[in-house]
C-alpha cells in the first residue's frame, strides 16, 4: 500500500489570488492568439458559427477557473476534467496546467501517467477542432509536431510540480526537525536543572546536617548538665548560638542559589570545601565533645594541618564523605570517640576510614539526633558518581566502620 500523500500546506489569500489569476490569464492569452487565429484564417470571418465556437471556448474556461478551488479535495478528478475541458476549449488550458501542477506536487506516477494521457487526447482533439474550423487540410502535418509540443508542456508542469512538492516536504521536515531538537533542548535543560536541584539538595543536606547535628548535640549536652558553673552555661549558650547562626549562613548561601534564576556574569558561586578545611571540621566535632584523632601517616607529604597534596576534585569529594562519615556517627553516638584515617598515592586511590565506638555510658538517649537513615546513602552514591565506593557497618569489635575509596585522578 503506498504512503498516503502529505498534506498540502494551506494557503494564505494572497497565494490563492495570483495561482487563480496566472492561471487566467494564461488561459486569455491562449483563448485571444486562437482568436485571432480564427478571425484570420477562417474562410468566413465573423460567421455566426465562429462567434459561437469561441464563446462557447470562453464560458467552458471560466467554468473551468470555477473549478480550481476543488482541486486540493478530488486533485485527480478536477485534474482529469480541466484537461478534458481543453480539447474544446483554448481558455482551459491556464486552469489545466494550474491543476496538473497541483497533482504533480503528490508526485504519484499512477495518477500523473492518466492525466498524461488525457492531455494529450485533449491537444489532438483540440488541434483537429481548429483544422476543421478555420478548414485547414495540414492538419496531418500540424498533428505531430501538436504532439510534441503538448508532451513537452506536459512533462514541464510535472517537473514544476515535483519541485514544489519536494520543496513542501523539505521544509515540513526540516520543520519537523526544529520541533525535534527544540523539544530535545527543552529536555536536556529540564535534566540539567534536575540534576542541579540535586546536586543542591545533596550539598544543603552535607552542610546543613553537620552543623546542624553539632547545635543539637551541643544544646542536649546543655540540657542534661547540671553540674556546669554560670560562666561555663554561657559559654555552651554562645557556642549553640554561634553554631546556629553558622547554619542560617549556610542555609542562606544555598538557597540564594536557589533563588537566583539568571545570576551576573561577574557572580561566582562559592568554592566547595576541600580537606584544607578537614583541621576546622574536626575541630568542631571535638568541640561538641566528641574526641577525635587523625592518621596521615599513609598519605604521602599531608600532614595534620595540610591535606594540599590531594587533586581538587578528588578532595572536595573526599571532605564531603568525611563530613557526612562525621555526622552520622554524632547522630548515632554522640560523645563517642571518633578516628579519621587518611592512605593513597598519586596514581592509586585514596582511601578514607571512620570508626567510631558505642555513645559513652552515661549520655542520655535525648541527645542523640534523629535521622532519616539516607546520609551514607547519598555518601555512597556521591562516591560512586566519582569512580569510588563506600562501605559501611559494624566490625567484629562492636564499633562503626565507614570505609570510602576514590580514584587519585579523579
Amino acid at each position: 500500500m503506498p504512503p498516503p500523500a502529505p498534506v498540502p500546506p494551506r494557503l494564505g489569500p494572497w497565494s490563492r489570488t495570483w495561482r487563480y489569476l496566472v492561471a487566467g490569464g494564461t488561459g486569455l492569452v491562449v483563448w485571444s492568439v486562437v482568436v485571432l487565429d480564427a478571425s484570420t484564417n477562417a474562410p468566413e470571418p465573423g460567421s455566426l458559427g465562429i462567434g459561437l465556437l469561441v464563446t462557447a471556448d470562453l464560458l467552458i474556461g471560466l467554468g473551468s477557473l470555477a473549478l480550481l478551488p476543488l482541486r486540493r479535495q478530488v486533485p485527480v478528478v478536477v485534474a482529469v476534467l480541466l484537461v478534458a475541458a481543453t480539447s474544446v476549449s483554448t481558455f482551459a488550458v491556464g486552469p489545466a496546467a494550474l491543476a496538473l501542477v497541483s497533482l504533480a506536487t503528490r508526485r504519484r506516477w499512477r495518477e500523473l501517467l492518466p492525466v498524461g494521457g488525457v492531455w494529450l487526447l485533449g491537444s489532438v482533439a483540440n488541434e483537429m477542432l481548429n483544422a476543421t474550423v478555420v478548414r485547414d487540410e495540414r492538419v496531418g502535418v500540424m498533428l505531430l509536431p501538436a504532439l510534441g509540443l503538448s508532451a513537452l508542456v506536459w512533462g514541464l508542469l510535472v517537473a514544476i510540480g515535483f519541485y514544489v512538492g519536494t520543496r513542501r516536504e523539505l521544509v515540513r521536515s526540516l520543520e519537523e526537525r526544529a520541533l525535534v531538537a527544540e523539544a530535545a533542548q527543552e529536555s536536556r535543560a529540564e535534566q540539567a536543572r534536575a540534576a542541579e536541584r540535586t546536586r543542591i539538595a545533596r550539598e544543603m543536606h552535607d552542610v546543613l546536617a553537620h552543623r546542624i547535628s553539632l547545635v543539637a548535640l551541643q544544646a542536649g549536652g546543655l540540657a542534661f548538665r547540671d553540674d556546669l558553673s554560670r560562666d561555663e552555661v554561657r559559654a555552651a549558650a554562645e557556642t549553640v548560638r554561634d553554631g546556629a547562626h553558622r547554619a542560617l549562613e549556610e542555609l542562606r548561601e544555598v538557597l540564594g542559589v536557589l533563588r537566583a534564576d539568571a545570576p551576573a556574569a561577574t557572580e561566582e558561586e562559592p568554592p566547595q570545601p576541600t580537606l584544607d578545611e578537614l583541621p576546622a571540621l574536626l575541630a568542631d566535632v571535638d568541640e561538641a565533645g566528641a574526641p577525635v584523632t587523625l592518621d596521615v601517616s599513609a598519605l604521602p607529604g599531608a600532614t595534620r594541618t595540610s591535606l594540599s597534596g590531594v587533586p581538587a576534585s578528588v578532595s572536595r569529594t573526599a571532605f564531603r564523605l568525611l563530613q557526612e562519615a562525621l555526622t552520622n556517627a554524632q547522630k548515632h553516638a554522640p560523645g563517642a570517640p571518633v578516628a579519621v584515617r587518611l592512605a593513597g598515592e598519586p596514581g592509586g586511590r585514596l582511601e578514607l576510614t571512620v570508626v567510631n565506638d558505642a555513645a559513652p555510658v552515661g549520655v542520655h538517649a535525648g541527645s542523640r539526633v534523629p535521622g532519616a537513615g539516607l546520609g551514607l546513602v547519598g555518601a555512597r552514591e556521591r562516591a560512586t558518581l566519582a569512580g569510588g565506593g563506600l562501605e559501611h557497618g559494624p566490625d567484629a569489635a562492636g564499633r562503626f566502620v565507614v570505609r570510602a575509596w576514590l580514584p587519585w585522578s579523579a
